[in-house]
């Protein structure tokens, strides 16, 4: 029998922010819209911004030209301690024939002897003015940055004579309204920004709710046992998100219609199965009464005093072995089907105590070359369950031991509880179950080339009786096998304890089993 249990999504994603692959949906679609945002507002913003910088430049090279112009006359005419009428504060006119024969400086004002407000010249640093005087005297204008000073466009001519002007203007104002434009330009972008990207993720959010509930219906049909038994597929994407003039509409309608294909193969699927489940629990249940007959004529001819031949004895007892041996298949089958059918089990206290001491001592009688163990706790392991069919589970394990094992092999039954559980575990150090067997190991008729000897009565459905019985008391089954040792693990649901004797007490009333 095997269990396929539904595929467990994952929710955990500890790479999920390193790569946009992984981001939802919803939140690409918002990250391009910020993106291609931000790179509208830079292009804007930029082209605004240089713009305004060249118009500025070329204001200030306007002024600069004009600024400290002399109306005429020779260079030694020159008032050097007054600059020219309309030179602009804070500019910086030099006059120079040579580096030793310089005049001029930076325009500063002050209030004169008539308490006017007037303009003089201030001397430059050394170093301010050699890096003046070395600027080329071809009216070509640059910008220059000057230590204590700060930044200045800069121009120099010749004016005749060998006089050459230096005039510089500063940038202080100019840079300073560049600067307020991109601080509110770049604050404006940013709020843009933020407004966009709240209004953006409200809208996608909005606009792909329909997905959301799409997939939500995926996911609940995901979560549905589908691997047997009837299924009830109701399930189905709402209809207003199934118009066909939208991409998420089609994707519902898609997902409906394989919904349609898949309810119906399941209902086919379930049909079937309870067809063959009827007719192996109806044969099973005809089969015992001719089975019965065949071993019940064959123990009646070997009683009858008249002298059977030797030939004829060992038919019939070969027909006798073999009724035994369908006996048992049939048995087999009838309880497979019967709990596939659903049919109760009895709901009563066991003690898996005394239940592993019992089935052990019936395990040591039939394989006495087997050296069995028991694990026992201090205390009595009750659960709730069908005493008869447990025993068979157990019972099951330990004949797969004794059979697959060679003799003289150590096997050890335990018992124990753990977190509301009781747990049995059948462990042998036998030669192991070959891996490719193991994914099938509690499926029906799962049988190793080994295991296939009609003497040794496997039928091949041992451990999935007892997959069958433990699921049918809410339990789990497990494996685990590698050369040398071989762990069957039983878990079951904790009862209330009853009134029972320890374990102590149990093998105390019984004949020692343990070899």
């Amino acid at each position: 029998m095997s269990s396929n249990p539904p595929t467990e999504m994952s929710l955990t994603h500890p790479a999920r922010w390193r790569s946009p692959a992984g981001w939802p949906l919803r939140t690409r679609i918002v990250a391009i819209i910020i993106v291609l945002l931000t790179v509208l507002g830079l292009a804007v913003g930029g082209t605004a911004y240089f713009f305004l910088r060249d118009t500025l430049y070329t204001q200030v090279d306007a002024k600069l030209q004009a600024n400290g112009r002399p109306p005429g006359g020779p260079f030694g005419s020159f008032d050097a301690d007054h600059p020219f009428r309309g030179a602009e504060p804070g500019s910086i006119t030099l006059f120079y024939t040579s580096a030793t024969d310089v005049a001029g400086g930076q325009v500063v004002t002050y209030t004169n002897a008539d308490g006017n407000p007037d303009t003089r010249y201030q001397a430059l640093d050394d170093a301010t003015e050699a890096e003046l005087l070395q600027v080329p005297a071809d009216e070509t204008t640059s910008t220059i940055s000057l230590d204590g000073y700060g930044s200045f466009r800069v121009t120099a001519e010749t004016l005749g004579n060998g006089i050459v002007r230096v005039n510089a203007l500063s940038l202080k104002n100019t840079n300073f309204t560049l600067l307020r434009v991109a601080l509110v330009t770049g604050g404006a972008v940013l709020i843009a920004l933020g407004i966009a990207g709240w209004a953006g993720a409200l809208i996608v959010r909005r606009t792909l709710a329909p997905l959301d509930r799409v997939a939500a219906t995926a996911t609940r049909v995901s979560e549905l046992r589908l691997d047997r038994g009837e299924v009830q597929l109701a399930q189905r994407v709402p209809e207003r998100d199934t118009d066909p003039r939208t991409e998420v509409g089609q994707v519902g309608a898609a997902l409906n219609q394989m919904l349609d294909h898949v309810g119906n193969a399941l209902e086919a699927r379930h049909a079937s199965e309870m067809q063959v489940r009827q007719f192996v629990a109806d044969a099973s249940h005809e089969l015992r009464t001719p089975l019965a007959a065949i071993r019940g004529y064959a123990e009646l001819s070997r009683r009858s005093r008249a002298a059977v031949p030797d030939e004829i004895a060992h038919v019939l007892g070969r027909v006798e072995s073999e009724a035994k041996r369908m006996t048992g298949l049939v048995e087999d089958l009838l309880l497979l089907a019967r709990l596939d059918s659903g049919r109760p089990l009895a709901h009563d206290p066991v003690d898996l105590s005394m239940l592993v001491v019992d089935t052990v001592s019936d395990a040591h009688a039939a394989g006495p070359r087997h050296n069995w163990q028991l694990d026992l706790p201090e205390e009595p392991v009750i659960v709730i369950g069908d005493g008869a069919r447990l025993h068979q589970v157990l019972a099951n394990l330990l004949a797969n031991a004794r059979t697959h094992t060679p003799e003289g092999t150590e096997v050890t039954v335990g018992v124990s509880s753990t977190g509301g559980s009781a747990v049995l575990q059948v462990t042998d150090a036998g030669p192991g179950i070959p891996a490719d067997l193991q994914p099938h190991i509690f499926e029906r008729f799962a049988r190793g080339d080994s295991s296939r000897s009609r003497a040794a009565g496997s039928t091949g459905l041992g451990l999935s009786i007892v997959h069958a019985v433990v699921t049918a008391h809410g339990g789990q089954v497990s494996m685990e096998s590698h050369p040398g040792r071989t762990v069957f693990t039983v878990q079951l649901p904790l009862g209330h304890p009853a009134s029972a004797v320890s374990p102590a007490e149990q093998l105390a009333q019984i004949a020692p089993t343990a070899g």
